[in-house]
Order: C-alpha cells, then sequence, then structure tokens
C-alpha cells in the first residue's frame, strides 16, 4: 500500500528557494569570484551538474509525493528547457549587439537568474490564481501556445534595442555611458552616475525572459497545475539555461531545425490544453511525445548540416 504523499508545506518552499540561492551564491562567490571566458568543457560540466540536481529532485518527488508528480515535474523541466533554448539564441543576439567580451556574460546571466526566480514566481502565481477560480483560461492558454507555436515558425526573432521600450525608458531616466567598466553595472561618467552598457544587457536579458515566460509557463500548466512542481520545474530550467548557453550559443544556427522542433512542442502542448475536457492524454505521452520532437529536430539537423557547408 502506497504511504500518503508528504503535504507541500511553506517550508519546503523556504527550503527549496534557500538551497537555490546558496548554490547561486556559491556558484558567483566561489567558482567564478574572477571574470573568465567560460569554454565548452566547464558550460558541460556545470550543465552535467544542473541536471543531476533536477533528476536527483524528481527521485524525491517520486519517493515522497507520487510518481505522477514525479512524471509532471520531469515534463516540465523538459518542456521548460526546450523552449529556453530559444531564449539562448535570442541572449546570444543581444550579447553580440552590444558587443559584450565572453568575460562578462556569465556575469549578466547570473544576475538575470535571480531577476527571473522573482518574475517566475509572480507570474507562476498569478496564473495558478487565475486557473483555480477561472478553469476555463486554460483554454484561452492553450490556443495562445498554438498561435504562439504557428507564429514561431514564421517569424525570425530579432534584437532592436532602441525599439525596446524597457530600454528607452532606462535612457530617459537614467545617463548610459558608452563604454564598459570591467563587470560594473553602474560608473561614473562626466561626473555623474550612469550605468554601463552592461546593465542595459542586464535588463535587455531581464526583458527576453519575462517574454519568454509568457509562453513556457502556460506549457507547463498544460502538464501540471501543482503550485510547487510549476515553480521547482521552472527554476531547474532556469538554473540550466547559463552553462546551457555557454554550450550551445556558438552552434545554434548549427541545430537549424530547432526552432521547428520548438514550435511543434508549443503547439501539442497548446492542443492537449484545449481538448483536455475531452482527450486526456496521459502524462507520460505527453513527456514522450516532447523528447520525441526535440530529438527528431535535433537528428535532423545533425544529419543535414554537412550538406549545408
Amino acid at each position: 500500500m502506497m504511504a500518503h504523499p508528504v503535504e507541500i508545506t511553506c517550508w519546503h518552499w523556504v527550503g527549496f528557494i534557500s538551497c537555490v540561492l546558496l548554490f547561486l551564491a556559491a556558484d558567483l562567490g566561489l567558482f567564478h569570484r574572477r571574470a573568465h571566458v567560460v569554454k565548452v568543457r566547464e558550460a558541460l560540466l556545470w550543465s552535467v551538474v544542473w541536471f543531476s540536481l533536477a533528476l536527483i529532485f524528481a527521485v524525491a518527488v517520486h519517493i515522497f509525493r507520487s510518481p505522477r508528480e514525479a512524471l509532471e515535474f520531469g515534463a516540465g523541466y523538459l518542456i521548460e528547457l526546450s523552449l529556453s533554448l530559444d531564449n539562448v539564441f535570442v541572449i546570444a543576439l543581444i550579447f553580440g549587439y552590444f558587443q559584450i567580451p565572453p568575460e562578462h556574460q556569465h556575469r549578466v546571466l547570473f544576475w538575470g537568474i535571480l531577476g527571473a526566480l522573482l518574475m517566475r514566481g509572480v507570474m507562476i502565481g498569478l496564473g495558478l490564481a487565475l486557473v483555480s477560480h477561472l478553469h476555463w483560461v486554460l483554454y484561452l492558454f492553450g490556443a495562445f501556445l498554438l498561435y504562439t507555436g504557428l507564429k514561431m515558425v514564421f517569424v525570425r526573432p530579432k534584437v532592436e534595442p532602441e525599439k525596446n521600450p524597457v530600454i528607452r525608458f532606462a535612457r530617459k531616466v537614467y545617463p548610459i555611458s558608452p563604454k564598459l567598466d570591467g563587470q560594473r553595472f553602474l560608473t561614473t561618467w562626466n561626473g555623474h552616475r550612469a550605468l554601463t552598457p552592461l546593465a542595459l544587457v542586464l535588463i535587455m536579458v531581464e526583458a527576453t525572459d519575462l517574454l519568454f515566460a509568457v509562453d513556457s509557463i502556460p506549457a507547463v500548466f498544460g502538464v501540471t497545475t501543482v503550485p510547487f512542481i510549476v515553480f521547482t520545474s521552472n527554476i531547474f530550467a532556469i538554473l540550466g539555461l547559463r552553462s546551457l548557453y555557454f554550450v550551445l550559443a556558438g552552434a545554434m544556427t548549427y541545430f537549424r531545425f530547432l526552432k521547428y522542433g520548438l514550435a511543434f512542442v508549443l503547439v501539442f502542448i497548446g492542443v492537449k490544453m484545449l481538448i483536455a475536457r475531452h482527450v486526456e492524454i496521459p502524462i507520460s505521452v505527453s513527456l514522450g511525445t516532447v523528447a520525441a520532437i526535440l530529438l527528431i529536430s535535433i537528428g535532423l539537423s545533425v544529419i543535414t548540416a554537412p550538406r549545408n557547408k
């Protein structure tokens, strides 16, 4: 007979968030105290570390909660991580546009993670509140994901900071220095305190994450509405995004079919949410479908890449 699952309390939330902050503090204060170029080997190692922690967490959920919630966590994590791949491409464009040296990019991504923790928590809370009181909102989320998936196929992301309302507002309220000042976000320019271009990049990265969260969070709602599972799967994926960036940033153009795979993932989750009232797709099928779509798109990219040289 299966034991009664452990009830999620505020202490579980506090414990999880405290562990995340501890890991991040160790990351910046111990492993990346000095600015340096994060090479592929180091990034791969960190990717394995974050993936292993997510796997351990999934096992703990399986033991102390239920096998179903463990699968929901795995599906949410995979969906969020896969959708973050498109975010990696946009972040690479932002760094290239502002000509940010590789040794300063990790610092931007680190502080971007802290901002993402807060934004994702607020957005997940608002989304779950809407779903719990207005269940039909899930159908709106489904339709939105379907639209976004189809749009992704035909629209290529662009980086246009001068048209970004957040950047334009920042330029109006605070001076911007024309040059970098090491890893600093604030500097002295013409005798006044001013933001550095690195600060503008951080603002752009935060704004980009906010836009991608509008897609990814509703997608996770397509597999689970358990608050703790939604939040933890999002956060684990975001934590792995930094190291994943340094692994994939230079090779995103190599995976030419990945964009279409991500679009199909959004379409699949959108359709799943729209037909949920009439057809229930098991979580294991959802997890397997998402994984298969990603593997096929990556496999096609690898197979066809030599022909495009």
